[in-house]
Formats: C-alpha cells, structure tokens, sequence
C-alpha cells in the first residue's frame, strides 16, 4: 500500500462531502485534534505500565475518541452517522472530578511542566484548547458542524489539566504556582467572573 496519493499535491485534500482547501478551518480543526492525539501518544510512551495502568487505559480511550472528534468534524456533509457522545463527554466530567479530588487543593495558576508525561499532557491541552478556538470559528461560518464536538473539545481540555496534575502528583512532582498570580480558584475549582 502506498502512503502517498499525490491528490493532494495541488492543496485540497478530501473530506466526508467533497474536496477542500488544506487551510480550510474544517481541516484545520480536525488536524489540530490530530496534533494534540500526537501528544498524547507522547505522554503514554512516558509512563509506566504498572504504576500508570488505569490512566494509560483512559488515554487509550481517549485517543481512540479524539480520532472520533477528527472524523466528525472531517464529516461535512453528514453523510455518515456522528460519532462522538454525551456519555464521553459524562466520563470526561467524572474523571475530572476524581482527579481533581485526589490532587492537592489549588489556590494559583500553575505553571506547566513537571513529568516528561505531565509535561506532554500540558501541551495536549493547549493544543486541544487551540481545536476549540478553530471549532469556534468554523461554527460561525458553517452550520454543519459536529453538534458535540466543541463542548468534547472543551471538557477534554479540562480533563488534560486535571490529568497533568496527576501525573505529577503520582511521580511526587510538586505543581509549581505561578507566583505573580492571584488566587484564582475555591475549593480546587476556578472562579467564575462575577
């Protein structure tokens, strides 16, 4: 098999529905999902089976779901069934509330880093924040957008930051505040704006 179609060599590339331009937001979004996938895959090539046996199972999962999220923002035309759910979103939700309860309260932002893992989770975040951004923008230009694929995105983000901290948290690695910050979150949660 090869990998090369040479199709793309004129700058579109296929899509469920038809042919776009390879910096069409579509595309950017969903290959932005792909790039914060790549970290992921990073981070678990840094943990170890035993210690980290449930969380390399989760992210398994997870990659398998962000491949999901990448197809149905690919899906255009809605030819195809979506894939992503409110159940995935759900467990998302639960793990960041385990995770969160088993790490040290947070008063301050923190900066990222730590464990090589941890480290890989955070920029996984950033990335996926980065999809969301590129969702939100489509969205505005185009109706036919995944219905859950931005609140996945959202709460994905969120379960990397919790997930990051528990990565250090199990190594030992102490979270490092930022120290010109304020205190920003209550009872381990963010603040909200009044």
């Amino acid at each position: 098999m090869r990998i090369y179609t040479r199709t793309g060599d004129k700058g579109q590339t296929s899509i469920i529905g038809g042919r776009v331009d390879k910096d069409d937001l579509r595309v950017q979004a969903y290959g932005t999902v792909d790039e914060a996938n790549c970290f992921v895959g990073q981070a678990m090539a840094e943990l170890d089976q035993e210690t980290f046996h449930d969380i390399l199972e989760d992210l398994e999962k997870i990659q398998h779901e962000m491949f999901d999220c990448g197809g149905d923002l690919a899906n255009k035309a809605h030819k195809r069934p979506y894939k992503l759910q409110e159940e995935m979103i759900d467990y998302l939700e639960k793990k960041i509330d385990k995770y969160t309860e088993s790490t040290p309260k947070l008063e301050r932002f923190i900066l990222p880093g730590g464990t090589k893992a941890a480290a890989a989770i955070h920029i996984a975040r950033t990335v996926t924040r980065r999809a969301e951004r590129l969702v939100v923008s489509l969205v505005k230009e185009d109706d036919n957008v995944a219905p859950l694929a931005q609140r996945y995105l959202n709460r994905l983000s969120d379960y990397f930051f919790a997930l990051a901290r528990v990565l250090n948290h199990r190594a030992g690695q102490k979270d490092v505040e930022y120290i010109r910050s304020a205190k920003v979150f209550r009872d381990g949660k963010r603040k909200e704006k009044e």
